[in-house]
């Protein structure tokens, strides 16, 4: 028996936000003073450092769980399976439905229980739960899905990852930028069709590191000061990643029994793009080879970063040839990979 994802669907949202919509914003610094520096200077900087161009923001009558149900639906025309036969719907998110213009989350019922619905399931063995786990989430929840396949718990399951980003924003901070709204899905299968999930690696790392990211007040002090938005510590983050996500990428490849040479894609979350470089290149130290060019698809420039939503978006663009200068052939050997909020790191290694 193997394990494999037998069907993917992304749901990414009309909306374009351009970096020149930025121009007229006004960017405060952690104190509320001024930022010495023109907006055109700040967004230029912006994209040299993350490679973001543009990101999309959600329709204001749909809310994450919405795109959830959207992209789920696709993954399961494009596996042509009986929903009615799924196990489990795995959904990872970070902070439930945001309706556009509001400021509170609603958790209540889980989303997982509200995109079930949506899609008009009506088996009560079909079990349907959240998973925060930070940006890393929609792999974690494949790494349950799996453990649930081979434990004999489950054979089919259903694992989506997606988030409204834009909506706990604080755009004053120019960290508001990265952000975007998204969704992606997979069915994941027990199967006897070669490959699958190899390996993978977990990890949570809470000592030092569990507020790097956290929810914060604005950096304009006339607003609400009850009032929360996503906040981070980006060089204590891309420290962290460059040196934790490249060791956790190799302990998942090393238990593969896979050649290092033999892997052909490297999908990693879409956080930022020189950051992302630097941990190919660090992971392919850790084997004294150079990194292969092409060896890592990037969809951050077009599309920003939508946490829990950008590998198995950036899975299912591939794999539906919608992705230039990058595709998936039979038997090719893929790395899953993020960093989160926690901070929380995975990988799996997969034979497509």
């Amino acid at each position: 028996m193997n394990i494999r994802i037998t069907g993917s669907g992304s749901y990414i949202p009309d909306s374009i936000e351009k970096n020149e919509d930025f121009h007229k914003h006004t960017f405060l610094n952690t104190d509320g003073s001024s930022i010495d520096q023109s907006n055109e200077i700040i967004v230029e900087k912006f994209k040299a450092i993350t490679g973001i161009a543009e990101r999309r923001y959600a329709e204001d009558h749909l809310t994450s769980s919405d795109l959830g149900a959207l992209a789920a639906q696709k993954a399961i025309k494009d596996a042509n399976i009986d929903p009615e036969e799924l196990d489990y719907i795995i959904v990872a998110h970070n902070f439930g439905d945001v309706k556009a213009n509001t400021i509170q989350s609603d958790l209540l019922p889980c989303l997982a229980s509200r995109i079930k619905h949506s899609l008009r399931i009506k088996n009560p063995k079909c079990v349907a739960y959240d998973i925060l786990f930070g940006c890393p989430g929609w792999i974690e929840g494949v790494i349950q899905a799996k453990a649930f396949i081979k434990s004999g718990m489950a054979k089919k399951c259903l694992v989506i990852g997606t988030e409204t980003l834009s909506r706990v924003v604080d755009k004053h901070d120019r960290d508001s930028m990265i952000y975007s709204d998204g969704a992606g899905a997979t069915v994941v299968e027990a199967t006897d069709e070669e490959g699958g999930i190899l390996a993978h690696e977990s990890a949570s790392f809470t000592y030092d590191e569990a507020y790097y990211l956290y929810f914060g007040n604005s950096n304009n002090p006339e607003l609400d000061s009850d009032t929360r938005y996503i906040k981070m510590h980006g060089r204590k983050i891309y420290e962290f990643a460059l040196n934790n996500v490249p060791l956790a990428m190799k302990t998942c490849l090393d238990e593969s029994g896979v050649d290092i040479k033999d892997v052909k894609k490297i999908l990693i979350h879409q956080a930022n793009e020189k950051m992302d470089e630097q941990i190919i290149k660090r992971f392919y130290r850790l084997y004294k080879t150079p990194a292969p060019k092409d060896i890592m698809p990037m969809s951050i420039h077009k599309l920003g970063n939508s946490s829990v939503a950008t590998v198995p978006t950036l899975f299912d663009l591939i794999k539906n040839n919608k992705l230039e200068n990058h595709k998936l052939n039979k038997g090719d050997v893929i790395i899953f990979a993020s960093v989160g909020a926690g901070m929380h790191i995975n990988a799996i290694a997969y034979k497509y």
